[in-house]
């Protein structure tokens, strides 16, 4: 019998009926007015597991990422990120549009830098150079195929930055999916980062949101930034208990999808239409075909399973809390029937 598996993102999930309880149970009021319990109980208690001062909760983390960027930086100045860093390349120029800042884009490994390759990329002060004041790191890195920053790699960065005077900012995207990973504690981001954008709507599962996590200064900026941009939602409690209940009961449960992913990843590895199979740390499995990516998708489309090529040869699988054993058994079957 033929099922959906959908692998396409961890963005697809839908809420738990004990989150959708939580959502409809919410005390809510005007998040503009500043009168809404729920937003504002999210925004400390994720700024409190990140040793943060204060948080701001937003729309999508694209929103939290550009208004980090617009805080630390004025126009005419520069960022640096990874070449595959989500700021740049899925953000639709809003570094550029939002900001007025140009981005120096260095050649990590799956999308990991060191201070070794950000030290010399760093401008002097010459008129005739835009003013590097920012570095942003992507944890997990999705063009990496989900690869991780330790905390012990990100701290030589961020002592480059304080001696340089640059903010360092983290796209904490898939942050928990790192944290389960390394093992790394989030109390302890706080040393190394000016600012943290935490999605909630990927693995942890909410329909949406981002929270902006800064000192208190930064934030009270940022939430003028969020009204600029369109970000002031009103009743927005509902959405914020989701993250709530996110953040209690579904961050160590991502260890169950980075089984699932290793299992489908050992499956590729013995497929013969599969040249190539990256290293798999977390959720995301990025694999190379001998065929046209595309071809390939079609085909698993056929079966019922849901997925998305990134390059010509390059396909995309993420697992999140809506696969389930079945769902994974289903499609290794079904992958290894392609053969």
């Amino acid at each position: 019998m033929q099922i959906t598996v959908d692998l396409r993102s961890d963005t697809v999930t839908k809420p738990t009926p004990a989150m959708l309880e939580a959502m409809m149970n919410a005390k809510i009021g005007d998040d503009v007015f500043g009168e809404d319990e729920s937003v504002a109980e999210l925004e400390q208690k994720a700024a409190a597991m990140f040793g943060m001062e204060a948080g701001l909760f937003c729309p999508s983390g694209t929103m939290t990422n550009q208004i980090a960027i617009k805080c630390f930086t004025q126009p005419m100045d520069e960022l640096i990120a990874d070449q595959t860093a989500h700021v740049y390349r899925y953000e639709g120029g809003g570094i550029a549009f939002n900001s007025g800042v140009s981005t120096r884009l260095l050649n990590g490994y799956r999308g990991i830098l060191t201070a070794e390759m950000i030290e010399p990329e760093i401008n002097a002060e010459n008129i005739h150079y835009p003013h590097t004041s920012l570095v942003v790191l992507e944890n997990t890195v999705n063009k990496g195929g989900g690869s991780c920053y330790t905390l012990e790699q990100i701290k030589p960065i961020a002592e480059l930055c304080k001696e340089r005077g640059l903010k360092l900012h983290l796209d904490g995207a898939r942050i928990f999916n790192a944290l389960m990973h390394t093992g790394d504690k989030a109390i302890d981001y706080e040393k190394y980062f000016d600012g943290i954008s935490v999605c909630l709507s990927k693995g942890l599962g909410t329909p949406v949101g981002s929270v902006l996590l800064a000192d208190k200064e930064t934030i009270h900026k940022a939430r003028r930034i969020r009204k600029v941009l369109g970000g002031g939602m009103r009743q927005a409690g509902f959405l914020a208990a989701a993250g709530i209940y996110a953040l209690d009961h579904h961050v160590e449960r991502l260890k169950i999808d980075h089984q699932h992913a290793l299992l489908l990843a050992n499956e590729l590895s013995k497929c013969n239409w599969v040249s190539q199979v990256l290293p798999v740390e977390t959720n995301i499995m990025l694999f190379d075909t001998f065929e046209p990516a595309d071809l390939i998708v079609n085909k698993l489309a056929e079966h019922g399973i849901k997925c998305g090529s990134t390059d010509k040869n390059r396909i995309r699988f993420v697992t999140h809390l809506d696969i389930q054993p079945h769902h994974v058994e289903y499609a290794m079957k079904i992958m290894k029937n392609l053969n």
